[in-house]
């Protein structure tokens, strides 16, 4: 029986972890982009401000993978939330201004919540998208272009 040398064995190790790797990088770019969907809108009062909110879902929600979604305290806070997720969720206006972003989502299923809110007499950009950002392999998946009425 042959003993592997130290130096074997750190051959070995390397090279399997180097194929983990690799895995992980094909399974981060075989995520789809996001297909966003208006859904449609509503007006209610907030606090006595009439606002109108703007509701979208990710048609695809179910291609990605829960732990894109737990908690990931050893990455930067949301505000003053600490345990903010992995993974953030921005709306952009189609000329690329942000109007709102989630960043505790917790599953997929969230995916399916997306909105953001004007002033009741705001006209509201014509076309939006939104952006995953996995923060801790720092991907971005950027939907399609959604109207934002019907």
């Amino acid at each position: 029986m042959k003993i592997l040398s130290t130096g074997n064995i750190y051959l070995i190790v390397v090279a399997v972890a180097l194929v983990l790797v690799a895995k992980i990088n094909v399974a981060q770019q075989s995520l789809p982009n996001p297909s966003l969907l208006f859904l449609g809108q509503e007006h209610v009062e907030v606090e006595g401000k009439k606002i109108t909110r703007y509701h979208f879902e990710i048609l695809n929600k179910d291609k990605y993978p829960a732990e894109l979604f737990v908690a990931a305290p050893e990455l930067p806070p949301c505000g003053q939330n600490a345990k903010s997720s992995r993974t953030w969720v921005d709306i952009y206006t189609q000329n690329g201004k942000r109007l709102y972003g989630f960043c505790a989502f917790t599953r997929p299923d969230d995916l399916s919540r997306i909105w953001f809110a004007l002033d009741q007499d705001e006209v509201p950009p014509s076309w939006i998208y939104v952006e995953l950002q996995d923060r801790k392999t720092n991907t971005k998946y950027k939907s399609n272009l959604a109207e934002t009425t019907n």
